[in-house]
């Protein structure tokens, strides 16, 4: 990076715009000219800074500091230009001396590409006329410029009085610095901020930045592992540093965070994770401005990718490139996180803060075992030079933690920490290690707490090495709203509330699983493990089980229960897959998985670690349509288990079936006639794949149905999370499709969808869907849904033209989510369809273009199951041939899926447009 003076010298600008402007007398040429030659000098200045640091992506903070310089250089022009030429006085007065000075960020030699330009402009009383017209002269110029600039006029005593009431303009003045104008006085504000303001008021200082830092993390999402962080603003971003600076500033004066070393606050270890925190942020943030060629600060999903390649990330190890990048950036932010917790141990060593600053609740505490103590309300090993003469006693400190409730006193973390080599394989293979481990997991209620703490601090990955790999690792997708590491701990906490009872209601058989005597050490562990083979090529849950057979051997489980965990974690995707991307009412689907699990006790594991790992995602992934699906596919594996698989024969379920539909209509009053002509009137695949309330509720649609006539009945079915539409109309083909067409346009989210045709010509079709939030759509809203789909079905709407027209494409944010397509056809699966699922990119009407495609090709589609995953989609058809057969040509099968992925394809370009 060049110098300052390389980058814009401002002696020679200034001999420059004296040349320039020599003979120019009207004060709007001479404002018109200063501009344009400074607009030319500061683009040659801001290329040269931005190609210099796009050679060097990673080091920001040359960067950062020359941006600042190039502004010094700017302002200090345009105030010559103002004072010299625009209102030039010879005999100044000291009551009309001003003094030009930057604050705020701009005030501490930083500055990000398109950051404002916050200038305090400092008079020694109140403004004269003179320094009134200088001020207006030298803004219009900036605003010229196109700067965005922040400023205000004060006298010195407006500072003292404004600082003192109000904390951000303190805070600025904290990092005021004179850029041009009169130097004295810029002085005599800085001793009178010092010794009449900030030297008396240092704990009130202290306790408002740290409110205020709270307070920004809890509009931030309050946890530091959000996966669209905000660089400067969210937890553990370059305002929390900052907070750390401007605090050691006003106790200290120090102007260099390294002097914190002197002063005791850091080791130089500690310093260097500040300094390499620090910088990486900042690159972060000035590649973001440069993309966005704008001041944006949230490392959105689609600048992620971008950043990521402007960094010289790359994909490898069988993952994207900004998965690496945004793994390093976590990483980083949990630094700051230890930073700051170490910075702050010190300030209350030193007596600073009215009150403790970490851990504020006051309890009654547990009488603490020997090797420990209390300090300012946290625990602490009672001699920290004897307390790593015994390794095992880092584990026991969490262990002590979580049995009384304490908060660990930031420097026992400092203490853990720096020693983490002390975690060596010896350790690892110690029983008594082994045994206070699985006693945090098991013994305290709360395992949440002292994993995450473990984690932060590295102590799970040095326990664990194998759990190293998945720490802070993002998951580039909509789906998941947490890192793997971060995940597994949620997918914990999920466990340990399902067996602390708080979900008996929500939750009833998990709760009961729980509550029989399941081996808590095999479920614990698995569900810890379940994503620890994440970010391989090889599939996670393959590389998980080796890992987890590793792992459970290592901590001295025995062979059954070693096994038992290695099964859990390859199969831990398999009961969700089966329940959201499968008919789990087809009897081929439900041998193949009581096959698959084959006993109760991994089913009743196997559900729990389903439940926990649905709700570990993030808020708003777990719902009843979910459960329901879960409990049913459990329900039904349960009885073929117990009395074996002849239980699931079709026409036992066909005979079930019609029997529970004759009770129902007996009951609404129908006469036994009717019921025999409507039980008469369905082909036999109509009968198992609907609950006996669809059933009766398409009787009543079907009862004196005339031709030309379409019924339709819409139920907001708030124990599925799910509304019911079901559909009685005379049967034609692509029918299936207008129907997808018709709920797409709407919105809707399909879930799940079957249509039959009775034997007189009667379509029969019901789609469960969801609004855009995961819930049955609000009553208001059925009326206008069901004219949508009367007019499409009738033709006064085409779907396909309004799909064409609609400006609902894939959002910008959202497009570098890449899952290739994958198209696959099962005539294993189902004793009567071919099974052909669709993996591929969610987005608009693709739905409807997939259920087109397959009608233009005369297939009849029974049934669709649909999963989504954030931006991807698992679309699942049982199908037949235009015969009724299943798809057996191979010709055929390859033609289709051509078909299907140019139509996936068209429609991708369509939605991205």
């Amino acid at each position: 990076m060049p110098g300052a003076h390389d980058l814009f010298d401002l002696g020679r600008s200034t001999a420059t715009l004296d040349s320039l402007l020599s003979g120019v007398a009207s004060a709007r040429d001479i404002r018109t000219a200063t501009v344009a030659h400074l607009a030319q000098a500061r683009a040659e200045a801001m290329a040269e800074v931005e190609a210099s640091f796009l050679t060097h992506p990673r080091a920001a903070r040359e960067t950062v500091r020359a941006i600042a310089s190039v502004t010094d250089g700017i302002v200090g022009a345009i105030h010559h230009v103002a004072t010299e030429i625009l209102h030039p006085k010879d005999d100044t007065t000291d009551g009309e001396r001003l003094a030009v000075l930057a604050v705020g960020g701009y005030g501490r030699a930083e500055m990000a590409p398109h950051s404002d330009i916050d200038l305090l402009f400092l008079t020694p009383a109140k403004a004269t006329g003179w320094a009134e017209s200088v001020v207006e002269s030298m803004l219009y110029m900036l605003w010229d410029l196109k700067l965005k600039v922040g400023h205000s006029v004060r006298t010195v005593d407006d500072c003292l009085r404004l600082g003192a009431g109000d904390m951000t303009i303190r805070t600025a003045l904290l990092e005021h610095r004179h850029v041009a104008g009169h130097a004295p006085m810029a002085e005599a504000l800085r001793d009178r901020l010092w010794s009449e303001l900030f030297d008396k008021s240092v704990p009130e200082f202290v306790e408002a930045k740290l409110a205020e830092r709270d307070a920004r993390h809890e509009k931030q999402g309050g946890q530091r592992y959000v996966l669209e962080p905000n660089v400067k603003e969210g937890k553990g971003g370059l305002r929390d540093l900052q907070t750390l600076y401007w605090i050691a500033k006003y106790i200290h004066r120090v102007d260099r965070a390294v002097e914190l070393i002197d002063l005791g606050f850091f080791t130089r270890e500690e310093h260097r994770a500040f300094w390499q925190a620090e910088d990486f942020l900042w690159a972060v943030r000035c590649h973001l401005h440069l993309i966005a060629g704008r001041p944006v600060d949230v490392l959105s999903f689609d600048m992620q990718v971008e950043v990521a390649r402007r960094m010289g990330y790359q994909d490898s190890a069988g993952r994207r490139a900004v998965e690496h990048f945004m793994q390093t950036y976590f990483r980083h932010a949990t630094r700051v996180g230890d930073v700051t917790r170490v910075f702050l141990t010190a300030l209350e060593a030193r007596h600073v803060s009215k009150t403790p600053l970490l851990g504020r609740l006051f309890r009654r505490r547990r009488k603490l075992r020997d090797g420990f103590r209390e300090e300012t309300g946290r625990l602490m090993p009672a001699d920290p030079k004897t307390f790593l003469d015994d390794p095992l006693n880092i584990l026991r400190l969490f262990e002590e933690a979580l049995r009384t409730g304490m908060l660990l006193h930031p420097e026992a973390m400092r203490l853990v920490a720096s020693n983490l080599k002390l975690i060596d394989d010896e350790v690892r293979h110690d029983p008594d290690a082994t045994r206070i481990f699985l006693d945090l997991l098991l013994k305290h209620g709360n395992p949440e707490r002292s994993l995450r703490r473990m984690n932060e601090l590295g102590v799970l990955a040095a326990f664990i090495p194998e759990f190293e790999q998945v720490v802070a690792m993002m998951q580039f997708n909509m789906y998941h709203h947490y890192t793997v590491d971060e995940h597994s701990i949620q997918c914990v906490a999920a466990l340990a509330e399902i067996e602390r009872g708080e979900h008996p209601d929500d939750l009833p058989l998990s709760h009961d699983i729980m509550q029989s005597g399941v081996n808590r050490k095999v479920m614990y562990l698995a569900t810890f493990l379940h994503d620890i083979g994440k970010g391989r090529s090889e599939d996670h849950s393959i590389v998980g089980a080796h890992i987890a057979r590793r792992v459970s051997a290592r901590l001295g489980f025995s062979a059954e229960e070693v096994e038992t965990v290695e099964w859990l974690v390859r199969n831990h995707l398999l009961m969700s897959d089966v329940a959201q991307k499968r008919d789990i009412s087809d009897p081929r689907t439900l041998r193949e998985f009581a096959k698959a699990v084959k006993t109760r006790k991994r089913l009743d594991m196997l559900l729990v670690l389903t439940v926990c790992d649905i709700r570990g995602v993030g808020p708003g992934t777990w719902n009843n349509w979910k459960a329901m699906l879960l409990r049913k596919l459990h329900q039904e594996t349960v009885a073929a288990l117990d009395g074996g698989l002849e239980e699931l024969n079709r026409d036992k379920r066909q005979s079930e079936a019609k029997r529970g539909l004759r009770h129902l209509l007996v009951a609404k009053g129908w006469e036994a006639k009717a019921i025999r002509a409507e039980i008469a009137r369905h082909y036999d695949s109509y009968w198992p794949g609907m609950p006996t309330a669809t059933h009766a509720i398409f009787a009543d649609l079907l009862n004196g149905i005339t031709e030309g006539e379409i019924r339709i009945d819409l139920d907001p079915d708030h124990d599925r999370d799910a509304t019911r539409a079901a559909f009685v109309m005379a049967d034609h083909p692509g029918i299936f499709s207008r129907l997808c067409g018709a709920l797409s346009l709407m919105g809707a989210n399909i879930v799940d969808a079957r249509t039959y045709t009775t034997k007189d010509g009667f379509a029969t079709a019901v789609f469960w869907m969801q609004d855009a939030d995961g819930h049955p759509y609000a009553e208001d809203r059925l009326p206008r849904l069901r004219r949508t789909i009367e007019r499409t079905l009738k033709g006064e709407i085409v779907a396909r033209d309004e799909f064409a027209t609609r400006q609902d494409q894939v959002k910008k944010r959202e497009r570098e989510f890449r899952f290739p397509t994958h198209i696959t056809f099962d005539n294993e699966g189902s004793d009567i369809y071919t099974i052909i699922e669709v993996d591929t990119r969610d987005r608009p009407g693709l739905l409807y273009d997939l259920t087109r495609t397959l009608a233009a090709n005369h297939i009849q589609i029974v049934g669709a199951v649909i999963a989504t995953y954030g931006a991807q989609v698992v679309d699942s058809f049982y199908v037949k041939d235009m015969f009724g057969l299943k798809l057996h040509a191979a010709h055929k099968r390859e033609a289709l899926e051509k078909k299907l992925r140019a139509a996936i394809e068209a429609g991708g370009r369509r939605a991205e447009s």
